[in-house]
């Protein structure tokens, strides 16, 4: 299960992906959350998904 809170979720986010998964679609698919769900939810507080970074900035 994701943190609600949304800053805690981009912390978590980015943690994962720089430690586990290293891609978003890893990611989505080992936590089994929807991608377009995660960056809408992330971009309401001002950060993207960043590819060549492997995370949300």
């Amino acid at each position: 299960m994701l943190p609600k809170d949304p800053v805690i979720l981009l912390s978590y986010v980015n943690t994962k992906l720089r430690d586990r998964d290293h891609d978003l679609d890893v990611f989505c698919s080992v936590e089994d959350v929807d991608k377009d769900g995660l960056c809408t939810r992330l971009a309401e507080i001002g950060y993207a998904y960043d590819p060549n970074r492997r995370q949300f900035v």
